[in-house]
């Protein structure tokens, strides 16, 4: 049974820092380049930022710069570090598996909320 078990998602002033973490069971972790996603009321959910097993890595626009992504490979776990937080960075964050060579193979975890407020 696959799961992916988001954490860390906060309520956070504009400009300060959070950290998400997303532990992965069932899948053999090198076989998967894993992802963070993010969905804001009303609007698609958009790519984040993905990382291989390798380490390379895959930010949209909008974080560079502001976000890092990073794997544990011993842990099977995948980070999302944020820096400079903006409100318009509020949204469900969902962290994501997807098979290197199988598109059968794309697994979601729940969603883990991010608010950016004063």
């Amino acid at each position: 049974q696959v799961q992916l078990v988001e954490s860390g998602g906060d309520l956070v002033q504009p400009g300060g820092s959070l950290g998400l973490s997303c532990a992965a069971s069932g899948i053999i972790f090198s076989n998967y380049v894993m992802g963070w996603y993010r969905q804001a009321p009303g609007k698609q959910r958009e790519l984040v930022a993905t990382i291989t097993y390798g380490g390379g890595t895959n930010y949209v626009d909008s974080v560079k710069g502001r976000f890092t992504i990073s794997r544990d490979n011993a842990k099977n776990t995948v980070y999302l570090q944020m820096e400079s937080l903006k409100p318009e960075d509020t949204a469900v964050y969902y962290c994501n598996a997807k098979h290197i060579a199988s598109r059968l193979f794309n697994y979601w975890g729940q969603g883990t909320q991010v608010t950016v407020s004063s």
